[in-house]
């Protein structure tokens, strides 16, 4: 690829589709029974979560005079992003061109060709930071042979937290009193995007992070990830860590449990990230009883039917439901255990300011959980 796709016409009109998504009770078993916390069905939303984001950066990159009339938009995702900037693209008038990596699924690649992006696919992970730095690497190469292309930079563009106002706003429209909010963090956008105006309104918020098991983030050590949408190999500087008063790893297991549950009992369900995020907001509300929790679930389910919902998928990664944690075991500084279930930290800080500790693995998360006789 060395030329520039044909400058699409924009379809203003598109932007009158963002948002405005709705928000729905939750009470399904997750995996036990809980008092219930409010969800808002971003998967429902025109473009998915990340079109807010997608557009708020394509258009302080055009006030900026960093993107031009017709000029390409290059981006690395993992698939919801794309999708964002897909819909951002054909609505403000861009070429989008996307890196993604041979682990996207085939059906995600179908429908962001079927959108008009151009799509680039690397095929093997870095030495280090795996997938996505291997991304960021073809990315760097595109914007060397793509004239005027614009780079959005997710990562670290705080237009991509701009984007989320709209959603802080629809819940403060939407809810009387919050006392918890559960968060899944990937590129940090929408969790740093929203709190901010959520604690001008309520200034007790507690704001919970939820992240992968494997990923860096939170300052644990980058291992391979199965789970897409959320976690990170690398040190994202839009997250605002000092906003959260704790974080939970997630592993697969309780991800794909809690997807499944929440399919069953109450019809809305999602991926890695909302299985992630409606796991601890059920924890928070059983066991901060009386407190009203609500979280976001960033996608649908559709993408993740050959994975999350697929019975051969499960058993070949070894997902089932016994394996998956019913609470979280609390470890006291993420620096000092490795995560290899679903854990819990009340300290947070940037590891990128931290000293470094040791890694002490823990042997059995799921023993320590259940108990010698595989009780919880």
């Amino acid at each position: 690829m060395t030329t520039a796709a044909v400058r699409p016409v924009a379809r203003p009109e598109l932007l009158t589709l963002l948002g405005r998504t709705p928000q729905v009770r939750i009470t399904a078993d997750l995996p036990g029974p809980h008092p219930g916390f409010w969800a808002k069905l971003e998967g429902l939303a025109a473009g998915g979560m990340k079109a807010r984001a997608a557009v708020s950066m394509l258009l302080g990159a055009r006030e900026r005079g960093e993107l031009l009339p017709g000029a390409p938009v290059v981006e690395s995702t993992s698939g919801t992003l794309g999708i964002g900037l897909a819909f951002a693209g054909q609505a403000l008038g861009h070429p989008v061109v996307l890196v993604g990596d041979s682990e996207l699924e085939a059906s995600m690649r179908q429908l962001l060709r079927a959108y008009g992006v151009r799509l680039d696919i690397v095929d093997r992970p870095a030495p280090e930071g795996g997938w996505q730095a291997a991304r960021l690497a073809r990315l760097r190469e595109l914007l060397a042979v793509l004239p005027g292309a614009y780079w959005p930079d997710q990562y670290n563009n705080p237009d991509n937290k701009a984007g989320y106002a709209s959603l802080a706003l629809e819940l403060i429209a939407d809810l009387d009193h919050l006392d918890i909010l559960v968060c899944s963090v990937g590129t940090g956008g929408h969790s740093a995007g929203i709190i901010g105006p959520l604690r001008r309104r309520w200034p007790a918020l507690r704001l919970i992070g939820v992240d992968s098991t494997g990923s860096t983030i939170f300052g644990q050590p980058a291992r391979p990830r199965l789970m897409r949408g959320l976690g990170s190999s690398i040190h994202p500087r839009n997250v605002a860590y000092d906003a959260f008063d704790e974080v939970h790893w997630v592993g697969p297991a309780e991800a794909v449990d809690s997807c499944r549950r929440l399919a069953r009992g109450s019809f809305v369900s999602g991926g890695w990230s909302t299985g992630a995020a409606a796991r601890v907001a059920a924890w928070a509300a059983q066991v901060h009883r009386g407190a009203v929790v609500a979280t976001v679930f960033p996608d649908g389910p559709h993408r993740y039917l050959g994975t999350v919902y697929d019975d051969d998928f499960a058993a070949t990664h070894g997902l089932h439901p016994a394996t998956a944690a019913t609470r979280p075991v609390e470890i006291p500084d993420p620096r000092a255990t490795e995560a290899t279930g679903w854990v819990r930290c009340t300290r947070v800080s940037d590891p990128l300011e931290a000293v470094p500790v040791p890694f002490e693995a823990v042997p059995d998360p799921l023993e320590a959980v259940r108990g010698p006789e595989g009780t919880s």
